[in-house]
């Protein structure tokens, strides 16, 4: 008689259960239709501009003047100029960020906890573009006042304010993998007599090794593809120099400059941000592979 209405029971939620299960599955499909749209109208432009550009003078030419006369279409300068932003930009996330998951998961208390960690994450929420006016109006004038040499758009204040961006991310991932370190190895370092700072250091730390790094090349691929802040903080001169107070231009800077619908659509200039985009799709892609590969490690360290 049991068995009789559960069956009963299960007919009949199984017309609900079936909707849902297409409705979950068209929302699968609907992001790989996505993605593989994506790529494809990436992967079709980017051809017909490699099919006028050769990939070598593409990929390692030293000047990137696609709009102007005489034109050349190296990539170098705006890869030069990403690659900047991301080094300063990690430079002061990476540390900062991995410090403040130390102090939230080894010293902080559960109420101390609570209050600090979504202040921490509210940065996450203020938009790119407030970042790229607060780069203007206050880190900029700020570095100027310590080196008047600075330029009003140069990479040092856009590497500050990515920084502050993705500082949210590293530290809530790198907490994460560090709470995910058992107890008893805390409690077999200090059985051992070492001191709360040695056992975060010399055992915490490196038990969570895998997870500290997957979050930091998930921060760096995040600062790879940052777009309106380094817009309006780093310029829109393709300059390929190392010195971080000069102006610079980023791929994402550029694909915002063409898009602006100056440069008519269908030629080789409006192909160039196709190809940049392909360029940098790339990159990021491959970086969240490495992260999402290190996570698996991690992952099955500690299942």
């Amino acid at each position: 008689m049991r068995d009789t209405i559960d069956l009963r029971f299960t007919k009949r939620r199984r017309p609900g259960e079936e909707g849902i299960k297409s409705l979950l599955l068209l929302s699968a499909l609907l992001s790989i239709i996505t993605t593989a749209g994506i790529i494809g109208v990436l992967g079709r432009e980017t051809w017909d501009f490699f099919r006028e550009v050769p990939v070598f003078s593409f990929l390692f030419g030293l000047k990137w003047t696609p709009l102007l006369e005489p034109r050349s279409y190296g990539v170098l300068p705006l890869l030069g100029g990403t690659t900047m932003i991301v080094v300063g930009s990690a430079l002061i996330a990476l540390p900062v960020g991995l410090g403040s998951a130390i102090f939230l998961s080894e010293y902080a208390s559960e109420r101390t906890r609570s209050i600090l960690k979504p202040i921490l994450e509210i940065l996450a929420g203020v938009p790119t573009v407030v970042y790229g006016y607060f780069a203007l109006t206050t880190v900029t004038p700020l570095l100027r006042s310590i080196l008047p040499q600075t330029k009003i758009f140069n990479a040092a204040s856009a590497s500050v304010v990515v920084g502050i961006m993705i500082l949210p991310m590293v530290a809530s991932l790198c907490d994460d993998a560090l709470r995910a370190v058992p107890g008893s190895l805390r409690q077999a370092g200090h059985a051992l007599g070492a001191t709360r700072l040695e056992v975060s250091t010399q055992v915490v730390v490196p038990g969570a090794l895998s997870g500290i790094l997957a979050s930091f090349v998930l921060a760096a691929s995040r600062a790879f593809g940052e777009t309106m802040a380094v817009t309006l903080a780093a310029g829109a001169t393709p300059n390929l120099t190392a010195n971080p107070l000069e102006s610079i231009q980023t791929m994402t800077a550029y694909i915002v400059q063409v898009s602006l619908g100056d440069t008519p659509a269908g030629g080789v200039e409006y192909r160039t941000i196709f190809a940049v985009g392909s360029l940098l799709f790339l990159i990021t892609l491959g970086m969240n592979i490495l992260a999402n590969r290190i996570l698996r490690r991690y992952q099955e360290v500690y299942e």
